[in-house]
């Protein structure tokens, strides 16, 4: 139970971090460095999976994506393919709990850095584009790869979201919280004990290395 598990997971969270980076840091852009009416209300949408219990965030997503819902109907009627109970079900439902980490810490990261020098590139004749790969994310780099960093924890300890969008079944969505959960209710107290240390072992380094990135520098 515990390899498929971890290897499931491993696939999980490796796609679900990749995507979270790319659309999280996108959208703190956004956040940080736009002006638009919505702003403040776009922020608390992407907020809400962390402050919703996970199985609520499920809910909406099984209503959004499953077979029957508003986007998971008009999907499974031309591909005859579902999101639910697949694995890519649970990166989206992984990747859903754990973007708000990465948009928070994406916009704080870059709202830190000093526009002085994005209008230094501006006047040299540079693009927003070529100007946010070569000035902006350089400098804020350090917050951006901590929240990177707790987006793969939080997408790796995702339970309650992934049970409702993907299911439990062992070798094709059981991820190891999803392990553990059913080595408890089997009596499998020793494969629960493993999963958990490692889980625990994983979400220690996530913080730890997180901590390092948002330490300060020290003055020379």
């Amino acid at each position: 139970m515990i390899w498929p598990a971890f290897k499931l997971s491993l696939l999980v969270v490796t796609v679900a971090t990749f995507l979270v980076g790319v659309f999280g840091t996108g959208l703190g852009y956004l956040l940080a460095k736009r002006q638009f009416r919505a702003k403040e209300f776009c922020d608390a949408v992407l907020t809400l999976p962390m402050v919703l219990p996970p199985t609520v965030t499920g809910y909406y997503l099984i209503v959004l994506l499953g077979r029957r819902g508003w986007i998971g109907r008009y999907i499974y009627s031309l591909t005859g393919w579902s999101l639910a109970f697949t694995w890519q079900g649970a990166v989206v439902a992984a990747g859903v709990m754990a973007l708000p980490i990465m948009v928070k810490s994406a916009r704080a990261a870059l709202e830190s850095v000093d526009s002085r020098f994005e209008m230094a590139s501006y006047t040299l004749g540079k693009g927003e584009i070529e100007t946010f790969f070569r000035v902006t994310l350089p400098l804020a780099r350090r917050g951006v790869i901590a929240g990177i960093v707790l987006s793969f924890a939080r997408a790796l300890g995702e339970f309650g979201a992934t049970l409702m969008l993907a299911g439990n079944i062992p070798g094709k969505t059981q991820t190891m919280p999803l392990a553990i959960f059913e080595a408890f209710i089997a009596g499998e107290d020793r494969q629960a004990e493993v999963i958990a240390l490692i889980l625990t072992l994983a979400s220690v380094a996530s913080i730890y290395l997180t901590n390092i990135l948002t330490r300060p520098p020290k003055s020379a």
